[in-house]
């Protein structure tokens, strides 16, 4: 399937919109630099240990909302479901590679499940919540998320059939576990902070 022009633009658009650092921005208004403190990662959970919980959730819904919007204009202008999966992956990478920050970023998580909050809900709706089990029962936010987008194809294959977005969340699942190297290593040896942990 080729892309139509208002695809690109979607793509290009979800792409600038993901790399909004909104952690960065959130935590500085705080007087914090999150690429100077804890784990030196944008997202919320490095907000959540530096800066507290209101900035926390503050930045989860806004990379939450970054990967929902540009899904949601693809639904309404016509976009297929090839097209919807590209423009929402589209929205990840510039988490992870933001044009703002010399092409580095956040892990995409929290911005993935605002994508798949709109292209495959009920597969989100199950991925949030073994997030929230996994990380009740460890208290890892990384290892959560390792376990919950692992399971995330499946989930989307159970209750969709659809290949097309297995092929989707595969290939997001992917990247995401790419971006969670460092994580595993701590992992392994014992070193990685637990939720709720502050940041010295």
């Amino acid at each position: 399937m080729m892309l139509t022009a208002t695809d690109i633009v979607l793509c290009v658009g979800a792409f600038l919109a993901g790399s909004i650092p909104s952690g960065l921005l959130i935590a500085r208004t705080k007087g914090i630099d999150l690429r100077a403190v804890g784990s030196r990662n944008i997202g919320a959970t490095n907000v959540l240990r530096s800066a507290g919980k209101l900035p926390a959730l503050f930045t989860l819904l806004a990379d939450i909302l970054k990967g929902a919007i540009f899904v949601t204009l693809g639904r309404h202008l016509g976009a297929g479901v090839v097209a919807e999966g590209i423009i929402g992956l589209c929205a990840i990478l510039g988490h992870i590679f933001s044009v703002f920050l010399a092409f580095k970023g956040g892990k995409g998580v929290a911005t993935a499940l605002g994508v798949f909050a709109i292209y495959s809900p009920l597969a989100c709706g199950l991925t949030v919540m073994t997030w929230l089990v996994s990380a009740f029962v460890t208290r890892y936010s990384s290892l959560a998320a390792l376990i919950a987008f692992g399971l995330l194809p499946v989930y989307i294959y159970i209750l969709e059939h659809s290949m097309v977005k297995v092929i989707i969340g595969t290939v997001i699942t992917v990247v995401i576990f790419s971006k969670h190297g460092d994580n595993i290593n701590r992992l392994m040896a014992g070193t990685e902070k637990k939720i709720g942990q502050r940041s010295k």
